[in-house]
């Protein structure tokens, strides 16, 4: 983890970068695909994802080793052949642990956040799932164990295929030529994350095309089909905690609600979106009928509300840096500190960009926890540098305020409650 940690320390800049240049691509072209709080959210969404890898805190049902010390067939040196070989093993696995996610109720809620956004862009790419560490895509690379791929060259490769999956999430680059035959390209995603009928479901391979032409689940983009961003039923926040475990929310209530005992049990595994009969009826959820007179998620707000977002976002990075960068040196319980920090952080912001009645009163127990904390843990590492307490002192002061200022001066009008 300490060299996960090194690499996400230079890629997280690169990427950083990479947006801003879409973004003035985008002001340049006067055709910006960015949203301010859909951006913040892609972002924010990509930090939970983060913390959660790094600290190994998914379940592991099964491992790789596991299955390559008994099914290894052949053991093949090492070589440019070799790692091709493995890389295409790793590709074929996610394009069939990507169709399950697209294709079980259960599954779903894997893989929902990465289609929540409504728009299309290099922002949205980070929006990776909290619940994707449960072991289960392990199973299909036991054709990489039977070729004798060591796990060691698995762990090499499995980041730069997800870091390799980063640049095609963009509106601005067209279709490709030849290269639309061989790789998933920018042209080829867009038709991915539409919710248009036609291409709801199609292209699901990470780095070769091939597969999903191959298994019947290719789809061109198509000149007279504008692609349509978003999930069929709008996620309706910008909280990428909430966002993560809406899904399982709403199969856990059609389970209760239902009073069909196969239904309680057979919903988990049925095809996405299926619900029990007796439930759609009495409880009706909102769901997208005609995707182009569609409307985005969009509550209002005022300069203060941007400001306040912002503030805790460029502090959030610096708090994230700080962790990545002493990662090695932390202790189990420094860990668990920034976690619980970095989350409770990116929960509070993100529901008060949703505008919900408890937000800012969430915000003002957040900030005494974390000022209690600081004051009289003395065993954390994270508050026994003068430096980091005295940045986290006035972070949590400067919040206060800002915090009274929002709740003072946003409209009580944008506020709601959690439907």
């Amino acid at each position: 983890m300490d060299t996960y940690a090194n690499i996400l320390l230079i890629t997280i800049p690169i990427f950083s970068v990479l947006i801003i240049v879409e973004v003035l691509y985008g002001v340049w072209k006067k055709d910006q695909k960015h949203s301010y709080m859909d951006t913040i959210s892609s972002l924010s969404s990509g930090f939970t994802n983060l913390m959660v890898d790094i600290l190994g805190l998914g379940i592991i049902i099964f491992s790789y080793p596991f299955f390559y010390e008994r099914l290894k067939i052949i053991e093949l040196e090492e070589s440019v052949l070799f790692y091709f070989i493995a890389f295409v093993c790793v590709d074929f696995a996610s394009y069939c642990h990507h169709r399950l996610k697209h294709s079980i109720n259960i599954f779903w809620n894997m893989h929902v956040i990465h289609h929540s956004s409504e728009e299309f862009n290099l922002a949205c790419a980070l929006r990776q799932s909290m619940t994707n560490n449960l072991g289960l895509g392990i199973l299909f690379l036991i054709p990489a164990a039977l070729l004798g791929v060591p796990p060691k060259m698995i762990s090499i490769l499995a980041p730069l295929h997800l870091f390799g999956q980063f640049w095609y999430h963009t509106r601005h680059i067209g279709k490709l030529g030849w290269l639309e035959y061989i790789l998933v390209t920018p042209s080829q995603h867009r038709v991915h994350h539409a919710i248009n009928k036609e291409y709801i479901d199609k292209n699901l391979a990470a780095i070769f095309c091939i597969w999903d032409r191959a298994f019947g689940t290719f789809q061109e983009e198509l000149d007279d089909v504008p692609c349509v961003y978003g999930t069929l039923k709008p996620v309706n926040t910008w909280n990428p905690i909430l966002i993560n475990f809406q899904h399982l929310w709403y199969l856990i209530q059609d389970a209760s609600h239902t009073n069909n005992l196969g239904d309680k049990l057979k919903l988990w595994f049925m095809p996405t979106g299926w619900r029990p009969k007796d439930v759609q009826g009495r409880f009706p959820r909102n769901t997208v009928e005609d995707v182009y007179s569609q409307e985005k998620y969009k509550p209002n707000y005022n300069l203060l509300h941007k400001i306040f977002i912002g503030f805790h976002f460029l502090v959030l990075e610096v708090i994230l840096f700080t962790f990545l960068s002493s990662f090695a040196d932390l202790t189990i319980f420094d860990k668990s500190a920034y976690l619980i920090f970095i989350f409770s952080t990116i929960f509070s912001f993100s529901s008060i960009m949703d505008g919900f009645k408890w937000s800012t009163s969430f915000e003002y127990v957040r900030i005494v926890i974390g000022i209690a904390v600081i004051a009289f843990q003395g065993d954390l590492q994270l508050t026994n540098n003068p430096s980091i307490s005295i940045f986290l002192i006035s972070y949590l002061v400067i919040s206060f305020i800002l915090n009274l200022l929002v709740q003072k001066s946003v409209p009580a009008r944008i506020f709601q409650e959690i439907s």
